[in-house]
């Protein structure tokens, strides 16, 4: 007994002392949010008041002691997510995550964003607000680096945190850019079927095939090419968000019960943990700000104050092209130009890799760009590929672009600001107390000659393939205080330039769609409407799609568990609920669709193409061709496949699918058995008990693919719907109540695990319910968490 006894104390004391431990580790590595800390370089107190979900309220004398502690409060919630996001652009995440993200830093190392960066700062005005405000935000992490916790994180990677420079920042606006472009996952394979399968298939893609076919069956090879599936892998590796997409729209005074405008905005961005933007509000004597923040960014890319507001939706204009050079044959050093040969440029790199020799690699670039063939591995083509990226060959101004954004003092301003993005191309989204509201499509926009697509390879050594022009600003398309007394954006096509659509990689028609129907439907919106129109989940396009898909299903031909199936997709509404069967059979049957047409010729990259804004936009076409180069199954001898033997063998064998995968009650198949939500953290990403850790969810959602609450998937064989991306923050701010305006994230504000931030709103924000965004002054003094920043004597 006394030795059980004995046990039992011993037992006791080792709890106690793990319980002691891992209370003092989180409470040691918990970001301070209230207290006194001195700190150099500010010339008077800085108050700090956290609010309920972790959002600091900077209260300075002036700018430049705002920013100092902008940048220490940032570090101290996202200094780990700095990190990984300014380690992208020069090629330094092998030297965290080892060889296995080797292939990500040749590619992104050899993009030429770091020589780019140091070009713009060597140019750099260092007398303008904008980089002096930047220098003092990037004091404050510095100086977070030297006074405070570090994240567990670097403890477990091993890894040491270095100081922080403008070179970062300009970094972090280079992958930015990159993640927004698309040509490089779509350009190389569009290519290859125009080379490789011909001129029929290239032209349906392409929307340009109106005639009738006669299709006899021939010998088509699959296509071999991976230049697109590599990059996309590349990109789906990265440990941090990749920009994808989003919603906003902006109401009129006529279109609102109060008669002021109100404004929306919802960036979609890769899930991750934390969330990409940080929350936080400035005041000085002369400047107020409410402002979402990237990491590393000084400037809010998405903010308001009791004047104006602003957000973003991506552009999807064509900024990068591929060109194919030509060796000079008596020397492989030199390409063919117009003007005769030139010498490639050749740039030296070294990655730093964990655990393992440090590897040096040469970039071979050309007039047009870097060649891909060395960055990129096994790209089943001799030629030299050049990138040519409009982000790396004009002048950089995304500072003053920021800067200009949440400085501006009137709409003129604001509109100036935005005139300077030349990439990425961004939906700029404006509404202000005055009841302006605008739209503008931001972007260095460029004219290629007649008759050449910029889908396609470009010829680099003829010299009729260059770039002749970049537009005005004042050519871009845009919408000023329009009739409609509304503005709306969902990446879709934009107005016309110069009389013609500007080519592109849009996404289809389906959430502006929804968007416009929603907002024609009344003139008396009030913020509630918004904050109900921001979770809607029913899509005006896809029952369409289906219905057309049904058509040519031979329903006679249906066993009764069939038909059963076949009546629930087509008198479904086009609604993503979770008790929703019809959205479960409609993704199936897609799938089975899609591999039936596509998958035979286009082979290996068939997962990147069906989860492509190409497919998106050829779908609707597609289905309404009853001539196809692409109903024919090249895989069966002596046999060409019709339309509808297609659509039927692709319904039998989502049917199929569903009832082994499922169960054979149809009424069971409902949507949340097949899709979940999880945010992945960068460790956690590891797997097992790291996952538990780290990660967010999973998580049941409603929602799907182009539906206003766009919950983010990619097709593919397993049935299961794991969502990528969605909404990075949902905004609105009514200018008849900006104090009580709304917002939310995914996980929380902080990206410190154990901080009481970390995870606080992902029940709220997968209800599709709201914080709010304190700007009252009497209000915010309220809050009890109290950081006082004091000058260091």
């Amino acid at each position: 007994m006394k030795i059980v006894k004995k046990i039992l104390i011993a037992l006791l004391l080792i709890l106690t002392v793990l319980f002691i431990a891992v209370w003092y580790l989180s409470s040691a590595l918990q970001p301070n949010y209230s207290g006194e800390i001195e700190l150099k370089n500010i010339k008077s107190e800085v108050t700090i008041r956290f609010d309920d979900v972790g959002v600091p309220h900077i209260n300075a004398k002036t700018q430049e002691d705002a920013y100092v502690a902008l940048g220490y409060v940032h570090a101290q919630d996202r200094l780990w997510q700095m990190e990984l996001i300014r380690r992208i652009a020069p090629g330094r995440l092998s030297e965290i995550f080892g060889k296995k993200l080797l292939k990500t830093d040749l590619f992104f190392s050899g993009l030429g964003i770091e020589e780019a960066a140091a070009k713009t700062i060597e140019k750099l005005d260092k007398n303008t607000d904008a980089y002096i405000l930047t220098q003092k935000y990037l004091d404050g992490i510095n100086q977070y680096i030297e006074e405070g916790q570090i994240p567990l994180e670097f403890s477990l990677v091993d890894v040491e945190v270095e100081k922080y420079t403008i070179k970062d920042v300009y970094n972090v606006f280079g992958y930015m850019a990159f993640s927004f472009a698309v040509a490089h996952k779509t350009d190389p394979l569009l290519t290859d079927i125009k080379e490789n399968l011909g001129e029929a298939y290239i032209n349906e893609l392409m929307n340009s095939y109106s005639k009738n076919l006669t299709i006899n069956k021939k010998e088509v090879n699959p296509l071999k090419s991976n230049l697109s599936q590599e990059v996309s892998n590349i990109m789906d590796a990265l440990p941090v968000s990749t920009f994808i997409g989003s919603n906003s729209w902006v109401l009129g005074a006529e279109k609102t019960k109060n008669g002021k405008v109100i404004f929306a905005n919802d960036p979609h961005i890769g899930y991750s943990q934390p969330s990409v933007w940080y929350q936080n509000h400035i005041k000085t004597p002369d400047f107020e700000i409410y402002g979402f923040n990237i990491a590393l960014m000084p400037f809010p890319l998405l903010g308001h104050n009791k004047d104006y507001a602003y957000g973003l939706t991506m552009l999807a204009n064509d900024d990068l092209n591929f060109y194919v050079e030509e060796n000079n044959p008596n020397n492989n050093l030199e390409y063919k130009t117009k003007n005769g040969f030139l010498k490639y440029d050749f740039i030296e790199k070294t990655i730093k890799i964990k655990d393992e020799p440090d590897t040096t690699f040469v970039v071979k670039v050309s007039k047009h760009g870097p060649i891909m063939n060395g960055l990129v591995n096994h790209i089943n083509d001799d030629r030299p590929i050049a990138m040519n990226w409009i982000f790396t060959q004009m002048e950089n101004k995304t500072l003053d672009v920021a800067f200009g954004m949440s400085h501006a003092k009137s709409f003129n301003e604001f509109k100036n600001a935005v005139e300077k993005i030349h990439a990425p191309g961004l939906n700029v989204m404006y509404g202000d107390a005055n009841n302006n509201i605008a739209w503008f499509a931001s972007a260095k926009l460029y004219q290629l000659r007649e008759g050449v697509s910029s889908k396609l390879f470009l010829d680099g050594a003829s010299g009729e393939d260059e770039i002749l022009e970049i537009l005005p600003f004042e050519e871009n398309p845009k919408t000023i205080n329009p009739s409609s007394n509304y503005v709306y954006s969902a990446n879709h096509q934009p107005d016309s330039v110069r009389g013609k659509l500007y080519p592109g990689y849009y996404q289809p028609e389906d959430r502006s769609k929804r968007i416009v129907e929603l907002l024609e439907a009344k003139n008396d919106f009030t913020k509630e409407d918004v904050v109900k129109m921001t979770y809607d989940v029913t899509s005006s396009v896809v029952p369409e799609i289906a219905n057309k898909l049904l058509k040519s299903v031979d329903y006679p031909g249906l066993n009764p568990l069939e038909k059963k199936a076949f009546e629930i997709l087509k008198n479904w509404k086009g609604v993503y609920l979770k008790d929703a069967i019809g959205p479960t059979i409609y993704n199936r049957f897609l799938y089975e669709f899609l591999v039936a047409t596509y998958k035979d010729e286009i082979g290996k990259s068939f997962n990147l193409f069906i989860n492509s804004q190409l497919q998106d936009q050829v779908l609707t076409t597609q289905i309404t061709r009853d001539n196809s180069v692409w109903w024919d199954d090249i895989t069966t001898k002596n046999k060409v496949e019709s339309k509808e033997e297609i659509i039927n063998k692709s319904f039998k064998k989502a049917f199929l699918f569903l009832k082994n995968q499922l169960g054979t009650n149809v009424e069971l198949w409902t949507w949340d058995k097949v899709i979940s939500v999880e945010h992945e953290h960068a460790i956690g990403k590891a797997g097992g008990v790291l996952r538990k850790i780290f990660n967010v969810g999973p998580f049941k959602t409603i929602g799907g693919n182009e539906v206003i609450n766009n919950q983010i998937f990619k097709l593919d064989s397993t049935g299961v719907y794991k969502v990528t991306a969605g909404p990075s923050t949902r905004r609105i701010i009514d200018f008849s109540d900006v104090e009580n305006s709304l917002s939310i994230l995914p996980t929380g504000q902080s990206g410190r695990l154990f901080s009481r931030y970390y995870k606080d709103q992902k029940q709220k924000y997968l209800e599709g319910k709201f914080e709010k965004m304190q700007m009252n002054q009497k209000e915010i003094e309220k809050n009890v968490r109290v950081l006082v920043l004091k000058p260091k004597i």
